[in-house]
């Protein structure tokens, strides 16, 4: 076997073609490398067929570097026909002989961009693209395929899978990430270099963001996916990533371009970008013992306040002298260090600081309590402006691109057309409609799903596809949820979701039940339903887990763990998760604290324990726990701290930090104020209170949690009377309809003509800080409010930020009458909130006492609030003057 994957090795370093440079020497000697390392997962005979010197130089590339789950969860026939779609885009493209052998073989020969599925997009997007661009300069080229893609998806947030490009166009919407890889997708199927450039978070807010680098004419350029502009080097995020800390992307293989190297492994390089946005300095760290004595080998996260989290963006490793570097934005970062179970951290400001030296702690050092202030990198004003006439050309091309995607959208399921199946398949229609407005693009699956499924079995059905995630149900197979059904019967209800759904983490999602039922053996079934260890124990002993056989957060599916019984962690705890579902053994990744777990009879939670060699247990091994709680004072303007906004937990594992994963809604008052179970050791509490200029007054905090003890600590969050704070979260999605001042022969005496669409908030305040005012017709507290905002009218007008005005309801606009010599700024919208949504929004999360108006915010569009007035009050306009001057 070993001569013969030599022998195939050899065969594909022929000579003979147009561009001999496909694969390097780097990627000759990595497949090398891997048809040794991986033989019984590799595909020789495959290999070993007749290919053109091009299709074997690319399909050696791939595989030299591809993913694990990539080469056992696809067939090489599969990357095949990608590779020819990209060697002829390389024939026909008039930029194709243009693109380097380096750039083609790293930036458009590779199918895979983020954790998407794979999918023949290539195929599908090429008839669509070409006819479009292959008249067109490259540059042109990428405004034009950015045009295509705004034509077949826009922004709506999600959960963090990504759906495949194709399922992207299908359900016509995605996050970031989503519409990042479906841009970069259709860049390369015309050839055309592109990557997906990542920031891990924002220094100045809480959030993170993707978009997409494309190479023209030997250059780099940046565009926002699915949004596109009239020039290149524009986008809604260039004052943001102005202010970014690390922007990176990862690249397939051994690449040598002129960027930063982060980090390189076997099969990827990560790459630093930071410096196409930003300015950017060297952060210079030494760690070193309590005696001074520095440590090589230890772990260096520079990380960033971010969700009230210490989240990294970079991991390092001390070298010989106990140093690490990074070039990153100027602005304050944690640098956390930790070596064999020991840790210290200290901030570091770029830009400013010179060597900053971090000493591990002591093993047994008594709890820490650190204060920290943290200032992000200063605000930057974008450079790239097209012209007028290019931006009015592109808004006109931005309309008639929403009706094309529009139209598409309106063949999905309505709550009429769900109503309707509801009757038919005899079930609750709110749960039907519910479901069918998930599926968007994909209802027709979920339809013939329930159509299909015999009557008294459709509830169970109801209840499959309730257990899995909206996301799912956009880009669920049938085949999947017929072999989903198969799973046991659960006597206990709440457990049923832990044996019925398919969904354990954000892994794709495969029909593995009945070949587990068909392959697992009978023998191993009884007895692990007995006592699930054995199962656990089984893995252990067979399931073979390392860290380098999958970087990256890809898994592999459960067919292939049990195939190939070579994988990495998380997908041999995805894996076990499965087998013990198909067998009918409730099982779970633990949300808040990542452990793999079975549940008994009675719904107790078990830890599932990996031993390579062990004999069945007779008592399950469970965590030691203690209970904890925090003690907080509520007489501050943050009457209850919200978990991931204002202060999060980490457990200390091994001195570094790992986030307990808390539910998003979760607060002080409904998880720590009361004794809450958690497993004994060492945890580390951030805290603070996000600033208006992004800045953040944040506490550290460590506590020890012991077995069968209550632990008690204080949450501390820090306030700055002379900074302006951000009080609260608004969501600048939210829809309103716009009020357009009427003529005589519009709308007789009214004031205003109503649109006849609603648009969201965000979509006519533009990026940034706007005020918003809920206020009442011919009242005097509003009018109040209105005449003391037209007292500084000319003031705000320079300012430049929009205001709107919200009345209740089309019967309150239509009898707004405030006289016409009061004149308020030039930038002010009027509008109606119909169903009521920004009002409730507004009493919900900034705590109104009461719906009086007029309420009165300034926000700005990662939905921060930092200033709030309700009720009468003189002098509004001064004020909110004053407070945008404040967070300039």
């Amino acid at each position: 076997m070993k001569t013969s994957l030599i022998a195939v090795a050899m065969a594909l370093t022929t000579v003979g073609s147009l561009h001999a440079e496909i694969a390097d020497s780097a990627s000759i000697k990595a497949f090398e490398a891997r048809a040794e390392k991986l033989a019984p997962m590799w595909p020789s005979k495959f290999f070993a067929r007749q290919l053109s010197d091009d299709q074997r130089r690319s399909m050696e590339v791939l595989y030299a570097y591809m993913p694990l789950p990539d080469i056992t969860d696809n067939s090489p026939e599969f990357f095949l026909e990608n590779v020819d779609m990209a060697l002829r885009a390389r024939r026909e493209m008039p930029w194709g002989a243009m693109v380097p052998d380096r750039e083609f073989r790293h930036f458009v020969l590779p199918v895979r961009i983020n954790n998407e599925e794979l999918d023949g997009y290539r195929r599908v997007f090429y008839d669509e693209l070409k006819p479009r661009v292959e008249h067109l300069s490259m540059a042109d080229a990428i405004l034009e395929i950015n045009h295509w893609c705004h034509e077949k998806a826009t922004y709506q947030p999600s959960d963090g899978r990504t759906h495949s490009p194709l399922a992207t166009v299908n359900s016509a919407i995605g996050r970031c990430g989503e519409e990042s890889t479906f841009t970069v997708a259709a860049l390369r199927t015309m050839g055309i270099p592109a990557r997906q450039v990542y920031t891990p978070r924002w220094a100045h807010t809480d959030d993170n963001h993707a978009w997409v680098e494309a190479w023209a004419d030997g250059k780099w350029y940046f565009l926002g996916a699915c949004e596109p502009e009239a020039i290149l080097n524009l986008g809604w995020f260039n004052a943001p990533a102005a202010r970014g800390m690390m922007m990176h992307t990862r690249v397939l293989g051994k690449y040598y371009g002129p960027e930063e190297v982060i980090e390189r492994g076997d099969t990827y390089t990560d790459i630093n970008v930071t410096s196409n946005y930003a300015p950017t300095a060297t952060a210079h760290v030494r760690v070193v013992d309590t005696d001074g004595t520095p440590v090589e080998g230890a772990r260096v996260n520079f990380s960033l306040y971010n969700y009230a989290e210490f989240y990294p963006i970079c991991l390092r490793t001390t070298d010989a002298e106990g140093r690490a570097t990074l070039n990153t934005g100027l602005g304050d970062m944690i640098v956390w260090a930790n070596y064999k179970g020991r840790y210290g951290f200290a901030k570091y400001s770029t830009g400013k600081d010179g060597e900053v030296t971090v000493t591990l702690l002591p093993k047994d050092h008594a709890p820490l309590r650190e204060s920290i202030d943290i200032i992000p990198p200063v605000a930057r004003a974008a450079t790239a402006v097209p012209t007028p006439e290019a931006a009015a050309l592109n808004q006109c091309r931005f309309v008639r691109e929403d009706s094309i995607r529009n139209a598409y959208t309106s063949t999905f399921f309505t709550p009429e057309q769900s109503g309707a199946l509801a009757r038919t398949l005899g079930l609750d229609s709110a749960e039907v409609a519910a479901v069918m407005t998930d599926a968007r693009g994909n209802h027709a699956t979920l339809r013939e799903f329930l159509m299909t499924t015999p009557k008294g079995e459709r509830p169970r059905a109801m209840r499959l596809l309730q257990s899995m995630l909206p996301k799912d149900r956009s880009d669920v197979s049938l085949a999947i949820l017929r072999d989903h059904m198969g799973a046991p019967e659960v006597a206990n209800r709440d457990l049923e979701p832990y044996v019925l759904s398919p969904r354990v983490l954000r892994e794709t999602l495969t029909p593995y039940r009945h070949f587990f039922k068909k392959n697992i053996p009978a023998s191993l079934q009884r007895q692990a339903r007995k006592n699930p260890q054995i199962w656990a124990d089984w893995v252990g002993a067979n399931v073979t887990a390392k860290e380098y056989w999958q970087p990256g957060n890809l898994r592999m599916s459960p067919i292939s763990v049990w195939k190939h019984r070579k994988t990495d962690a998380t997908s041999r705890d995805i894996f076990f998760v499965a087998g013990a579902r198909s067998m009918g053994i409730p099982a779970q990744i633990d949300p808040v604290t990542g452990k793999t777990q079975w549940a008994d009879a009675d719904g107790t939670w078990h830890d599932a324990v990996f031993a390579k060699k062990s004999k069945a247990k007779t008592e399950v091994p469970t965590a030691q726990q203690g209970t904890f709680s925090l003690v907080y004072d509520t007489n501050g303007s943050i009457p209850d701290p919200k978990y991931y906004t204002h202060f999060t937990i980490s457990s200390l594992d091994d001195g570094e930090p790992y986030l307990l994963g808390y539910p998003e809604d979760g607060t002080w008052s409904n998880l720590f104020k009361e004794p809450t179970a958690i497993d004994a050791g060492r945890y580390l509490i951030v805290s603070g209170q996000r600033l208006a200029n992004g800045g953040v007054l944040a506490t550290a905090r460590t506590f020890e949690v012991f077995p069968g003890k209550h632990t008690t600590d204080t949450l501390t969050l820090r306030h700055d009377s002379n900074a302006v704070e951000v009080i609260g979260q608004f969501n600048a999605e939210n829809r309103y309809l716009p009020l357009v001042p009427a003529t005589a022969s519009t709308s007789g005496n009214a004031p205003f003509t109503p649109a006849e669409a609603e648009k969201s908030i965000i979509s006519t305040t533009g990026r940034g800080y706007y005020i918003l005012g809920l206020i009442n017709p011919n009242h005097e507290p509003s009018n109040h409010a209105l005449r003391d905002i037209a007292a500084v009218s000319a003031q705000l007008e320079k300012e430049g930020n929009r205001i709107m005005l919200m009345f209740a309801d089309e019967s309150a606009a239509s009898r707004y009458n405030l006289p016409a010599t009061v004149k308020l700024p030039a930038t002010t919208e009027f509008g109606i909130d119909p169903s009521g949504a920004i009002a409730s929004e507004m009493r919900s999360n900034l705590r109104l006492a009461s719906d009086e108006r007029p309420v009165f915010i300034i926000a700005d569009t990662f939905n921060r609030v930092v200033f709030l007035s309700q009720g009468y009050t003189i002098g509004l306009g001064q004020t909110l003057l004053d407070t945008l001057n404040r967070i300039k």
